[in-house]
């Protein structure tokens, strides 16, 4: 007789539409669990769940949770949420994705990717290497992967590969055989209320690395170099351009379609020197993504020659410029930068290979809260670019104020960043403007977590 535990629940997931939501929901479907889910609208992650026939309930309603007996909630869904009340009335249980996620992982192996930015092309990055070595993972991801067109997927093999996600603190409830921390930087503090908080929670993550794993930190990051002093348990590499890292970049040549890099290796008994290692991306923050996906699978035991082959031949994520279309000698990317270190990391990266270009960046700024308390480091994140179309704040739903007015928000980017700056009030605006100025020797990047991806899609047929 085979037994299926917690197969014959129906378990309902509340805001599913979310990517994280719907990876998740992906792979507890093709396990052979009994799934469902709600969301306020239909997106490309919800159409992706449809293909797989898994039942979908637009709008929120407490008649929706009528046959589940298990509820599954995203970060994003406030307490408010009808089918949360309905279910804490009949005393349901009720998990945070991050809580379910780490039930359905803890009997694999995993890799856990987290840090506050660089988490989805790192964890990309390892399933390209990952692909070669002929292993086969599970894979649960935070962005959209070209090479089979989903963020998540059932891999034959018992090793996971996890995007962890630090917004909300559920990554400290994911089981890790071996863990990535990009790097730490001020973002979601309207959770952890401050940047010690933030930092305390990375540390318990990293003194979670178990004795027969590792952890491997960015030792160039400030926030993580200040936490490696406090850490318990010695249990980690460090890699960066840094001389004292065990995994050191150096000889760093790049081009419009490839980085290239040598590495040197600083770990007990494995001293070595890796030369000419290539990715398709651009940027010395995608070198360093590259980098740590190359130490936790040299450590795991992937041959060197199978890791180089396996990122030179990675095909990219969505949104994470990703080129879209030419048009009059003009060329438009899409990116999904919506933090300012991520900004300026990006724009850095195109400054170095397009320098003989005109960089028109087209921002859309995510969340009222995040322009609120990072206003200043906003204004300084654009000096790479010569001009920057600044959009209308993509609001999630937020409902708080701003606190001054976008104008001065205008002025002080034209101040800190030295750059030309044009308000664009909406999506036919902008395609106004470019159908009389798109042309010639220029680069435009779209940046923004919000509509922005779509608008710069539009574009090709609209101007």
């Amino acid at each position: 007789m085979k037994i299926n535990l917690g197969k014959t629940e129906l378990i309902h997931f509340v805001g599913i539409g979310g990517i994280g939501m719907s990876g998740l929901a992906l792979i507890m479907n093709e396990l052979g669990f009994k799934i469902q889910g709600s969301d306020i609208s239909d997106n490309k992650n919800i159409e992706r769940l449809k293909k797989k026939r898994i039942p979908i309930l637009l709008n929120h309603n407490k008649k929706n949770i009528k046959k589940s007996s298990i509820l599954v909630i995203s970060s994003a869904i406030k307490k408010n949420n009808p089918e949360i009340k309905e279910a804490k009335k009949l005393n349901l249980p009720i998990y945070s994705r991050g809580e379910m996620l780490g039930h359905i992982v803890s009997l694999m192996r995993n890799i856990a990717v987290t840090g506050s930015h660089g988490k989805t092309t790192t964890t990309s990055l390892i399933s390209s290497i990952f692909s070669q070595a002929k292993l086969d993972p599970t894979i649960i991801n935070g962005g959209v992967l070209n090479s089979f067109g989903n963020s998540a997927k059932l891999g034959k093999s018992n090793w996971c590969l996890i995007e962890s996600d630090e917004s909300d603190g559920s990554f400290l409830k994911i089981p890790f055989t071996y863990s990535i921390v990009t790097n730490i930087d001020a973002e979601h503090l309207d959770y952890y209320k401050s940047i010690n908080n933030l930092k305390k929670n990375f540390s318990d993550f990293i003194d979670k690395t178990p004795s027969l794993g590792k952890t491997f930190i960015c030792i160039d990051d400030k926030h993580s170099k200040d936490i490696l002093k406090k850490i318990k348990k010695k249990n980690y590499y460090t890699y960066g351009i840094n001389k004292k890292a065990n995994f050191q970049i150096y000889n760093i040549l790049q081009n419009e379609k490839i980085s290239k890099f040598d590495l040197k290796i600083k770990i007990p008994g494995r001293e070595n020197i890796i030369r000419n290692i290539k990715i398709p991306l651009i940027g010395l923050h995608n070198i360093k993504n590259a980098t740590s996906a190359f130490a936790v699978c040299f450590s795991i035991g992937i041959n060197s020659k199978t890791i180089k082959n396996g990122l030179l031949k990675f095909t990219g994520v969505q949104r994470r410029f990703n080129f879209l279309f030419e048009k009059n000698k003009t060329i438009f990317f899409d990116d999904y930068a919506h933090h300012p270190t991520e900004i300026a990391s990006v724009l850095e990266g195109v400054q170095n290979v397009y320098n003989k270009k005109e960089i028109i960046c087209i921002f859309q700024p995510h969340r009222i809260s995040r322009v609120k308390s990072l206003k200043l480091e906003f204004s300084k994140c654009f000096k790479n670019s010569d001009t920057v179309l600044l959009c209308p704040i993509y609001k999630a739903s937020e409902t708080i104020n701003l606190g001054f007015s976008y104008s001065s928000f205008a002025r002080l980017i034209i101040k800190n960043s030295k750059v030309r700056l044009i308000i664009i009030k909406n999506e036919k605006e902008l395609q106004k403007f470019l159908k009389q100025t798109a042309y010639g020797n220029k680069i435009y990047i779209g940046m923004g977590a919000g509509s922005i991806s779509n608008w710069m899609r539009n574009l090709q047929n609209n101007i």
